[in-house]
């Protein structure tokens, strides 16, 4: 065991919070300068442990208090705690903390933060071996130049002090006082012996008188008895009638509760029949309600949809009949189309053949024409020019612009072609487009198609959801309205429950489960009712025992009870609690009898093993009995309350308490009814639970299906609207393809015409180069006017076969012509009129909307039936409820009636009961009477019991009378003389036998005192040999060359006992030798004061060693010490540190050298801290210090 912390607050120099680090087991210095609070620090320690700061006065209690700068300082506490782990202390841990806290009017100390006694720690000082009669665990600065220059009568004061012989003086001096009181004792009844002897023989002379008069006395006890006797037969017999006639009005009272509370159960019952049949009447209803409303919706849907489905089928019906004839139509139109194209594959050929021996018959009449032109140019070109030079030039220069213009000809024709190919190349595109989007609309209208198909399906799915959500709805309601049930039946039984108890303690009940359920505290288990569970027979048995402790609240500790209270309290609230902690519960085990009339209460309860100690303190010891004869039995026998199921209870102290218990008032069966109902709701509330997730879940299909539902009308609005403009974009193909065709056509047209002109061209320029250079002649010669015959020939055939050629293709072109207007303006235009309404008809839409339409329309009148069914089925239940509501109400009136009659024979039983009870009340009074009269008439001749029973009361009372009358005569005799004679004998004879005990008590004292002083000084030489013993040992291994002893001083003379011989001891003498040689021992007043220093510290090392502490604290004990003595005394306490921890202040560098933790102390601003230092810290502050010196 060691000190580990210490903490100080508030004392002396220590104002604020100081926390000393963890101390060494072994040896710790403290080093600071003169006036730092070293001392203090000392003095908070002894102000815990030791007793120089006991009983102190108010204004000593404020000179501990801190006092400087700041706010005044109204307590303080120094804290230590111990290291408990040797387990030298008595407590069960490994630290303990002992503080001690003290104000201007007030000093507490606290073991692990609970209060104790200053006797508590003591006792618990001491049996850590931390005496009171060796107070040198603490050394105080001073001390060693106190016992230096102490005389040896001082020194033999403190071996006594160590030998503990003040326990001893303290055993005399009671014994002292005890003598004394035992002489006194003896002188007083040495006075009442003679007072007594005086008396007797004064009582003597009464005793003849006194005999007649006894002898009369007795004959009138003798008639008093009888007459009392007979009396009191008299009151038992009728006791036993009445007690016979209660029994039989008891049994009766009995069944007639048991019945009525049959009744009672039997009209709760079928009041809550009558709730519950009720309540599902209502719920019911409002179903119904809700169902009426459905089915007018379903009515409202079903003719909306059969409108629909009948104007859907009248436009499917008459679309279908457009189509028929417009599909009928368009395969005549198709017919005509096919054979008009078939028309005009014929004429085409012929045509195209014709127009191009047309167009060819034009170009060689073209260009034999321009050669027959050409060779009359020429032949005119002789007259036009005068000279050949001249029409060179001039060939020359028309040569040029022909060349120029069959080039920009050839360019144009170069261009055509171009386009022409372009054209064609477009019109293959044009075609490949249009077949790509038709393929297109294809996948759209499939597309489309399986939207419309899942829009259907979804919309079904919806609608089963939706359905299916509606009865789980249902469910829920009904649930709640279950639940709802219950929530107001437990309300009525909660306010009936906490209608058997007071309001305060109905209103603390409330503020405890309110405080719980805001704090979330732990450890409260509720009132005592609701930790117990009882068979139904036992319930009054166990109200009635129990009483008000029903209510009381079971915790786990008082600790929880404060915190609910101090709760209770800050938030102002009202209300009267009584907690039972478990923790402060200790019931002991009862032994029951073992009879087969008595149960053990205790056994017939089942509740948590955690509470038994609660309840065997309440129940613990209690019988159930069958009767109340059993009962009164019991309790006399057993010394335990006793009670029968009726709820008659008879106490062990011998009261009786009983009578009717309501059954309906009963708070066993109210606890039970809420237990019951609280399970039904947690029961309803985890299928409510379920039914919620159902919901829940079906909500989240409903909306995932929505959502889907959503998706698909967008993609259905999407699919729609690409539809419908990728139509729009093939017919503009279509259109963009037939302009391509026309000009394609066109271009081509342009292609041949400029090929002939350009041939006509270039055979002008070839003609106009091959004369240039010839000879100019006004005629043509042979050759030309040949070809100029030739051409002219073949002018007129040329124009003759071109007029057949052309009256032939003016023909074909018109008959071309008539069935291209037919087929393009008649027949392929009403084709794609016809396609696009056939289009624009869409019977397979109308026909998909009125699936729909029929699909919603089924489930519509499903549902209808459905809801029908339901509503047939609920009217049906409202009238079986109805019904059984009716029943109920009978039943209910008859069983009301029956209990009222019930009651009032319980009523008319009760008062017999009560007149029973007056008159047995009446004649116990007598009985008692008669029994208190015998008693009063004391002891009574043997005779008495037997002589006058044979007489009638009438002659016992005129015998008495004629006693009575004898009496009188002797009225002046003193009739306790003989009593008083024997009183005074007996006083006599035990004063005598006390004086005696008396006498050897005070031998006795006598011989404890010696006794005490053979101990008192044997223990002082034990004490004085162990501290001489020590004192040697300690002083040679400071001083190695040196010798110590201790040597007790005795007075002159003999002694006589063992007082006497104490009395002549006069000191304790220190002689020591610093040399070794005995021839120069010297004592105290012959050696220096760092000798006497060193003397002084050998001294307390020894008394120390002689009743070792488990520390010690020492102040400044070197401070006269000589430097090689220092270093002697700081390896005495290395060495001694091993079984003891040491804490030393100091100013010299030995002590440090053999210490194994340093703490340095400071002063700031009137404040003193002590922190811990480092070894070399502590050294440079010694060295410092004593520089400073």
């Amino acid at each position: 065991m060691h000190i580990k912390q210490v903490i100080i607050q508030g004392f002396r120099s220590y104002r604020d919070q100081t926390i000393v680090e963890p101390f060494s087991p072994r040896h710790n210095v403290i080093v600071g300068r003169n006036g730092s609070g070293k001392s203090n620090f000392f003095f908070a320690i002894q102000f815990v442990l030791s007793d120089e700061f006991n009983n102190l006065r108010p204004e000593q209690r404020q000179q501990l208090l801190h006092e400087g700068p700041g706010p005044r300082v109204v307590s303080a506490f120094v804290e230590i705690i111990f290291d408990n782990t040797e387990g030298r202390l008595p407590v069960e841990r490994d630290e303990v903390s002992l503080r001690r806290v003290i104000g201007s009017k007030k000093d507490q100390y606290f073991l692990d933060k609970k209060n104790v006694t200053k006797g508590d720690v003591v006792n618990l000082l001491e049996s850590a071996g931390l005496s009171r009669s060796n107070p040198y665990y603490i050394v105080k600065q001073g001390k060693i130049n106190e016992l230096a220059t102490a005389p040896d009568s001082q020194r033999l004061n403190l071996l006594r002090e160590i030998a503990g012989t003040r326990v001893y003086d303290e055993k005399r001096e009671e014994s002292s006082g005890i003598l004394k009181e035992t002489e006194m004792k003896k002188e007083k009844i040495a006075e009442l012996l003679q007072m007594i002897e005086e008396r007797l023989s004064t009582l003597s002379e009464e005793k003849e008188e006194l005999e007649a008069y006894q002898k009369l006395d007795k004959m009138r006890r003798s008639l008093e008895y009888t007459v009392h006797d007979k009396e009191l037969r008299t009151a038992r017999e009728q006791l036993e009638e009445i007690e016979e006639a209660r029994r039989a009005t008891s049994d009766r009272s009995g069944s007639l509760a048991k019945q009525n509370a049959d009744a009672g159960e039997k009209v709760q019952g079928i009041e809550r029949d009558l709730n519950d049949v009720s309540s599902r009447a209502e719920t019911l209803t409002r179903e119904r309600q809700q169902l009426e409303v459905e089915r007018q919706d379903f009515i409202r849907q079903r003719a909306k949809l059969e409108l629909s489905v009948k104007d859907l089928e009248d436009g499917v019906s008459e679309h279908s009949r457009g189509k028929d004839r417009i599909q009928a139509e368009l395969q005549q139109l198709r017919a005509n189309i096919k054979k008009k194209e078939g028309e005009l594959a014929k004429i085409t050929p012929q045509f195209q053949r014709l127009r191009a021996a047309e167009e060819e018959m034009s170009a060689r009449l073209k260009i034999s024409e321009q050669r027959v032109g050409e060779l009359y140019a020429k032949q005119g070109r002789g007259q036009q020019f005068k000279s050949k030079q001249e029409r060179d030039q001039w060939i020359k220069k028309e040569a040029k612009a022909l060349s120029t213009t069959i080039a920009s000809k050839e360019d144009q024709l170069r261009t055509l072609r171009d386009e022409v190919v372009h054209l064609k190349s477009r019109l293959q595109q044009l075609d490949t487009d249009i077949q790509e989007r038709n393929a297109y609309l294809e996948e759209r209208r499939q597309a489309m198609d399986q939207a419309n198909k899942s829009h259907v399906d979804l919309k079904k799915q919806r609608d089963d959801l939706t359905n299916e959500r509606k009865e789980v709805w249902r469910e829920e309601d009904s649930m709640k309205q279950t639940m709802q049930s219950h929530k107001e039946e437990l309300s009525r039984v909660e306010r009936n429950l906490r209608g058997t108890v007071s309001k305060s303690v109905s209103a603390g009940l409330e503020a405890v489960r309110r405080i719980i359920e805001e704090k979330k505290l732990e450890g409260v288990y509720g009132p005592l009712i609701e930790n117990l569970e009882v068979d139904e027979k036992f319930f009054t048995a166990v109200e009635v025992t129990a009483g008000g402790r029903l209510f009381h609240i079971i915790v786990d500790n008082d600790k929880t009870a404060t915190t609910i209270l101090q709760h209770m309290n800050r938030l102002k609230l009202a209300g009267e609690v009584t907690f039972m902690p478990l923790n402060r519960m200790h019931a002991n085990e009862t032994e029951y009898p073992g009879s087969a009339d008595v149960i053990p209460m205790i056994k017939r309860l089942t509740f948590n093993p955690l509470f038994r100690n609660v309840m065997v303190h309440v129940f613990g010891k209690t019988l159930i009995c069958r009767t109340i004869e059993v009962a009164s039995q019991f309790s006399q026998s057993s010394n335990l309350d006793c009670i029968t199921l009726a709820g008659d209870q008879v106490s062990r102290r011998g009261a009786m308490t009983g009578g009717f218990y309501d059954p309906r008032r009963s708070r066993m069966e109210a606890q039970r009814s809420k237990a019951q109902l609280v399970a039904k709701m947690e029961t309803d509330q985890g299928a409510l639970d379920q039914v919620v997730r159902k919901l829940e879940e079906l909500d989240g299909k409903i909306t995932e299906v929505l959502g889907n539902l959503q998706r698909v009308e967008t993609q259905q609005v999407q699919l729609r609207e690409t539809y419908d403009r990728e139509k729009v974009n093939v017919r503009g193909l279509i259109k963009e393809q037939q302009a391509v065709s026309r000009t394609a056509s066109l271009k081509e047209d342009s292609v041949g015409s400029d090929s002939a002109e350009l041939k006509g061209l270039n055979s002008t320029l070839q003609s106009l180069r091959s004369e240039l250079g010839t000879e100019m002649s006004s005629q043509l010669d042979a050759s030309d006017q040949s070809e100029v015959a030739e051409l002219t020939g073949l002018i007129d055939k040329i124009k003759t076969e071109m007029r057949q050629c052309i009256s032939d293709r003016t023909r074909l072109e018109g008959e071309k012509n008539q069935v291209e207007n037919q087929l393009s303006t008649n027949l392929c235009r009403r084709r794609d009129e016809l396609s696009q309404e056939l289009e624009d008809i869409s019977v397979e839409d109308r026909q998909q909307q009125l699936a729909e339409n029929m699909g919603d329309l089924r489930t519509v009148i499903n549902n209808l039936d459905r809801a029908k069914q339901r509503l047939d089925e609920v009217d049906q239940q409202v009238d079986q409820f109805k019904k059984r509501r009716q029943m109920l109400r009978n039943e209910l009136e008859q069983w009301i009636t029956i209990e009222q009659e019930r009651r009032e024979a319980m009523a008319e039983d009760s008062k017999n009961m009560e007149r029973v009870a007056n008159s047995r009340t009446l004649l116990l009074k007598k009985k008692e009477e008669c029994m208190h009269k015998i008693r009063e008439l004391g002891s009574l001749p043997a005779d008495a019991f037997e002589k006058y029973q044979g007489m009638s009361l009438k002659r016992l009372f005129r015998k008495l009378q004629e006693c009575n009358g004898q009496l009188k005569k002797y009225s002046h005799v003193n009739q306790k003389a003989l009593d008083q004679f024997v009183t005074f004998s007996e006083q006599k004879e035990r004063l005598a036998k006390r004086l005696e005990e008396q006498s050897g008590s005070y031998d006795a004292i006598l011989e404890l005192m010696d006794v005490l002083e053979q101990r008192k000084h044997e223990q002082l030489e034990f004490t004085f040999k162990q501290v001489s013993k020590y004192f040697s040992e300690i002083f040679k291994e400071l001083v190695p060359n040196g010798i110590g002893r201790l040597q007790m001083i005795r007075g002159d003379g003999e002694s006589q006992g063992m007082a006497a011989m104490l009395e002549t001891l006069k000191g304790v003498r220190i002689l020591v030798s610093f040399s070794g040689q005995s021839s120069e021992m010297r004592d105290m007043q012959q050696l220096s004061g760092g000798q006497k220093s060193l003397v002084a510290l050998t001294l307390i090392f020894s008394i120390q060693k002689c009743d070792p502490a488990p520390f010690y604290l020492f102040d400044e004990i070197d401070q006269a010490l000589d430097t090689s003595h220092r270093k002697a005394v700081a390896d005495k306490i290395q060495q001694s540190a091993d079984s003891a921890q040491f804490i030393t202040t100091t100013f010299r560098p030995e002590l440090l050298d053999a210490a194994d933790k340093f703490y340095g102390v400071r002063f700031r601003y009137k404040v003193s801290t002590v922190e811990e230092v480092s070894r070399a810290d502590a050294q440079e502050f010694v060295t410092e210090a004593g520089e400073d010196a």
